[in-house]
């Protein structure tokens, strides 16, 4: 833990993350209201909560389905994130900054996203229908399947940009129950489907689906009574975000390439049985990665609201090291168990999922450490070196994957994923550091 860090060790989990995110009375900093206090607590027990239900769900479509049923599934499910992330523009992020900073503006934001959501979500599935009918080995999906994963895109992109208003609007609450809902309601159904012995992998990708809309519906409501007006397009304020939108947008995007595209290239190069494998430790990585997730969403809004830079940065330095004493025993821990507990939730059937999420493990913790230090910059406005990092790391891991994957296999590919991260946390702590000095030398003040 970092030596700035004026209280004892966390004594349960909520208090460990109240510490880690700074969020105690014993800071430097004013005290932060109980309320705030509350919203951290609940975030972070929710996502324990949906860690078991999102476990839960892969374990059951692991089973039921098989390796190469549940690389299919997972490829369509990693086609519609992609659909998401390349047309969401940086807003996701966007909103959240400048909700934030001014709640006047959360009218025009819904109707901006909306229109974003299906129009240029509906254009990418368009386009994504065409090629796979020209090119039908380039997209390894066919039929319902691909269906499905083209309609999740305008939805996914609805659900995203609403869910971060719900976050900028700092109702917590109702973003932590949306979340719930939306890891409960898939396994309920999928539940139903099995019951019913109308269980297969278009099924229960559409259970999902099911849920996504409920997901979007409920985050309307959420938001609906927050605002007079009906919500309208605002050109104005679209131009207005989109320079900081644009910024988070490809460094979003590229990071995503960085987690994402090895999926792919496994499914291109080894088949949907490796896929399978692969699709296991990369979601296990998510599960224990978590908490970082957890500390970077509650603290980027935060962050946009403080205007000293002093503050920013004494605050995101304690949840950076804090993060990272949190994570380095809990990987390794982790790391040391995950065969037993493949073997033990998935099948013996899944053991080769096991040595890939061992290898996934070191890039986990410069992820984690990293998605908490850089909601500094995005605080601050974004500076175009995160873009230009993030797209040099995709770069290097796709590349090194077209080698290390035909040659070890899905236990290459962690690898490649591991040494990315660090790349991308290295170079990126560098950032911070430069730019804390530049803000400092320029004025005490960020407005």
């Amino acid at each position: 833990m970092s030596e700035e860090r004026s209280e004892p060790g966390p004594e349960s989990s909520g208090a460990g993350v109240i510490a880690i995110a700074g969020l105690s009375t014993g800071d430097s900093m004013p005290t932060l209201s109980s309320d705030l206090v509350r919203k951290v607590m609940e975030t972070y027990v929710t996502r324990v909560l949906l860690i078991g239900i999102g476990l839960a769900t892969t374990v059951i479509v692991a089973r039921l389905l098989g390796p190469e049923g549940r690389g299919l599934y997972a490829v369509a499910a990693a086609t519609g994130a992609l659909g998401v992330q390349f047309g969401n523009l940086g807003l996701h992020t966007a909103n959240v900054y400048f909700v934030a900073r001014d709640p006047d503006t959360l009218g025009p934001l819904v109707g901006n996203s909306l229109v974003l959501s299906f129009g240029v979500g509906g254009l990418i599935s368009l386009m994504l229908a065409v090629i796979s009918l020209r090119f039908p080995n380039l997209i390894s999906l066919h039929g319902a399947m691909l269906l499905l994963a083209l309609i999740w895109i305008p939805l996914g992109l609805a659900y995203l940009l609403m869910q971060n208003l719900i976050l900028g609007v700092h109702d917590v609450r109702g973003y932590n129950l949306l979340e719930v809902a939306s890891k409960v309601l898939p396994l309920a159904l999928i539940a139903g489907l099995i019951f019913s012995k109308q269980g297969g992998v278009v099924s229960f990708f559409a259970a999902s689906e099911v849920a996504l809309v409920v997901g979007c519906i409920g985050a309307w409501g959420r938001l609906r009574g927050r605002f007079a007006a009906t919500p309208a397009v605002s050109l104005a304020l679209f131009r207005g975000s989109i320079s900081y939108a644009a910024k988070a947008y490809l460094a979003a995007f590229f990071a995503f390439l960085v987690l994402r595209a090895d999926l792919f290239m496994v499914q291109h190069m080894l088949g949907m049985e490796q896929a399978g494998y692969y699709s296991v430790a990369a979601s296990m990585a998510d599960y224990v990665s978590v908490l970082a997730v957890v500390i970077g969403t509650i603290l980027f809004p935060r962050l946009s609201a403080m205007k000293e830079i002093d503050a920013k940065i004494s605050l995101t330095r304690k949840a950076a090291w804090g993060t990272a004493g949190i994570l380095f025993p809990l990987l390794a821990v982790a790391a040391l168990v995950a065969t037993p507990v493949v073997r033990l939730l998935f099948g013996a059937a899944f053991l080769p999922a096991a040595r890939a999420f061992v290898f996934l493990m070191p890039g986990m913790l410069f992820l984690g450490v990293n998605c908490v230090a850089v909601q500094f910059l995005n605080s601050v406005g974004y500076p175009k070196s995160v873009v230009v990092i993030w797209g040099l790391c995709s770069v290097f891991n796709i590349c090194v994957d077209l080698w290390a994957i035909p040659h070890h296999g899905i236990v290459g590919a962690s690898i490649v994923s591991s040494v990315s991260y660090f790349l991308a946390f290295s170079l990126i702590l560098e950032v911070i550091r430069r730019t804390s000095l530049r803000l400092r030398a320029g004025n005490s003040e960020f407005i």
